[in-house]
């Protein structure tokens, strides 16, 4: 196995990734599985739904977030408690961090992004599986299988219903 190249953060954020964005951790720049038409229509449906629903939120798809000095993860969708942010990278904990699985996806590596989140600050990380159409709430207390068709959130709340992201 090779040994990958490290990169400068500011080398990192000042790279614009033709084929996708890419996350970077500890110096390494680390490729995304890149979504599909499920995987692209799901992550649209939960952004809009939250910019209709929730005008006092700020949604968007594939933002950068710095959630250490040297990690930048890019969630699925970012849910914004308030305005859209005036710098141009996620800076500060947002209030949900979406992942929509690929089917490349792999535990570890999934678990690895919600820690980061958590640590962070993130309060709520939604993880969504479009293929069995199932999901799971991670908060700092735990994490616990959407159970009521609903992935929520609290402070301010959010009540997203799958069946709606679905249709």
């Amino acid at each position: 196995m090779t040994p990958s190249t490290l990169t400068s953060v500011e080398e990192y954020l000042r790279t614009s990734y033709p084929d996708g964005d890419r996350e970077y951790v500890d110096g390494e720049v680390i490729e995304r599985n890149m979504g599909e038409v499920d995987h692209g229509d799901l992550q649209t449906a939960i952004a809009s739904y939250v910019r209709v629903h929730y005008p006092e939120l700020w949604a968007a798809v594939e933002i950068r977030v710095q959630v250490s000095r040297t990690r930048f993860r890019v969630p699925d969708v970012t849910i914004v408690a308030g305005r859209k942010p005036s710098s141009r990278i996620v800076i500060t904990p947002p209030h949900v961090a979406v992942e929509v699985l690929s089917p490349e996806d792999r535990a570890t590596y999934v678990q690895k992004k919600i820690d980061d989140y958590l640590a962070f600050g993130i309060p709520y990380v939604w993880i969504i599986d479009p293929e069995s159409r199932n999901a799971w709430i991670h908060t700092k207390q735990g994490s616990y299988p959407v159970r009521d068709g609903f992935l929520r959130a609290e402070n301010p709340e959010i009540a997203v219903p799958l069946a709606e992201l679905f249709a």
